[in-house]
């Protein structure tokens, strides 16, 4: 038992960088940022694993020896627990005066009466009858509560440990107004983390799509709630293409086929067109990116190839890129643009746009959010624009083509999980509840009865009593056990 409380300290100190620092898992950037502040420091940090604790391999150490602690610990109260079960209570012992609780009369009663009414009184107690003697014990179920509570904290460390093997997690964008997602493989996601037995070949199928999407703010700023109304397929459902309609919320996840459906988020897609030297028109709208959560004023890269350009050397000098600043509510200081409300009340964009190679064709991964900064370093990008453009404005380049800002539209967040153990671990986690309930408000206490025939043919009764632990209020239990044993009128 010292053992596994010395383990259970160990793991709450292990985690405690888990709470106070970044993690990888969580926030890249953040712990990026924070390593590069403390120098040394923050590399030591990184290298010791305190960035990501909980997939280290000394915090799963003391994780297993806990475990291991915990059912050798287990194992041997068990095989106790049932012996005692089996066991008949405590032999009345011979001096009861010694008892922490006792008492004591003279009755005008036979020791066989005497008994009987204590055997009366102590209906319910576990009790053992010898001669003239009484044995009664009570408050088993503190052990039972106890070793519920073991074993649940037991299964609830099992449960979690295979959740971990089982188990995925994705995050996806969708546009709302029609936007779609369906859950067939780890490439419809943007961000995906499976557990260490799923391959992403064999996730539970399902789509969903996504109507009006709402916000309500307050008038600082802060959300209120978001609502998304979706429909989806599922099961029977998806088999017979047959859309199920939804009103997903923040923290009123949708549950389907084992799978819980989140909504995270939302944000802003601009739309743009680019109207080209020949006439042609590109129009597209790509989400970007929030960088400040209050107002919501968003960065990103809407990108564009020329039309009819089928020479790659002769295309990839004429990309264009849309970059700059969303303002949901625009606040303009002279010329430089931010937001001060995340509701659309008039949105404006503050636009750089460059044309040049895009870097999109090298085959290397490149972020939707930004463009390639080294491309513009190499002189191979280059930036020919820049404009605050409210709705319907455009910008015109020194070719002659155009940039217009078309609209703004909402895109959601969703995240995707699945735990095939969240119902045992539901399970484990009251019955800890019900355990420990059980196991600090009933006590282990025993009452022994003694009936003695004295010269002159009355009986003395004696009862004692003893509480196995400490326990406020069995003073006054015991006081009322034995004056129910001892005078029948206050029984």
């Amino acid at each position: 038992m010292r053992t596994a409380l010395t383990l259970l300290f160990l793991l709450a100190l292990a985690a405690m960088p888990g709470a106070l620092l970044p993690q990888l898992s969580l926030n890249a950037a953040k712990v990026d940022e924070y390593v590069a502040q403390r120098g040394w420091w923050g590399q030591l940090l990184l290298k010791l694993g305190f960035f990501e604790v909980y997939a280290t391999p000394w915090f799963a150490a003391i994780y297993l020896l806990l475990f291991t602690s915990l059912v050798g610990c287990l194992l041997p109260r068990t095989w106790e627990y049932f012996k005692q079960m089996r066991a008949k209570p405590v032999l009345t012992p011979r001096n009861l005066s010694r008892m922490p609780h006792h008492a004591q009369a003279e009755l005008d009663v036979t020791p066989d009466e005497a008994v009987a009414r204590a055997k009366k009184v102590l209906r319910g107690w576990r009790m053992e009858t010898g001669e003239d003697t009484v044995s009664a014990e009570r408050g088993f179920l503190r052990e039972t509560g106890n070793l519920v509570f073991h074993f649940a904290l037991l299964g609830l460390l099992v449960s979690f440990a295979l959740g971990k093997m089982f188990n995925y997690e994705g995050q996806i964008i969708v546009q709302a107004d029609g936007g779609q997602f369906c859950n067939g493989g780890i490439f419809n996601y943007d961000q995906f983390r499976p557990g260490l037995r799923v391959d992403g070949t064999d996730l539970t199928p399902f789509c969903v799509e996504i109507g009006k999407f709402s916000a309500e703010y307050l008038d600082n700023g802060q959300p209120v709630g978001f609502k998304a109304d979706i429909r989806y397929q599922s099961g029977e459902s998806l088999a017979s293409n047959t859309w199920n309609p939804y009103t997903l919320q923040v923290n009123h996840p949708l549950r389907t086929e084992g799978d819980r459906l989140y909504l995270l988020g939302h944000g802003y897609t601009p739309t743009f067109t680019v109207t080209f030297p020949n006439g042609e028109k590109r129009t597209q709208g790509i989400q970007w990116l929030p960088t400040d959560q209050l107002t919501l004023a968003s960065e990103g890269a809407t990108k564009f190839d020329p039309p009819g350009v089928t020479d790659s050397e002769t295309r990839r000098k004429n990309q264009i890129a849309v970059t700059g600043l969303l303002a949901p509510t625009p606040l303009l200081h002279g010329n430089i643009l931010n937001s001060k409300f995340p509701a659309l009340n008039d949105p404006m964009v503050a636009v750089d746009v460059y044309r040049g190679d895009l870097g999109v064709d090298d085959g290397r991964g490149q972020s939707i959010f930004s463009i390639d900064q080294k491309m513009v370093d190499q002189g191979r990008l280059q930036k020919v624009a820049r404009k605050n453009l409210a709705l319907g404005e455009e910008i015109a380049l020194d070719d002659g083509t155009k940039v217009r800002f078309d609209s703004v539209n909402d895109w959601v967040s969703l995240q995707v999980s699945h735990d095939p153990t969240q119902g045992y671990v539901l399970m484990f986690a009251i019955l800890i509840i019900l355990g420990l309930g059980v196991s600090l408000t009933v006590k282990r206490r025993r009452v022994w009865v003694r009936a003695t025939r004295l010269d002159d043919g009355r009986t003395l009764v004696e009862v004692g009593g003893l509480a196995r632990t400490d326990q406020a209020g069995y003073g006054e239990e015991f006081t009322r056990l034995a004056r129910a044993v001892l005078n029948e009128e206050k029984s």
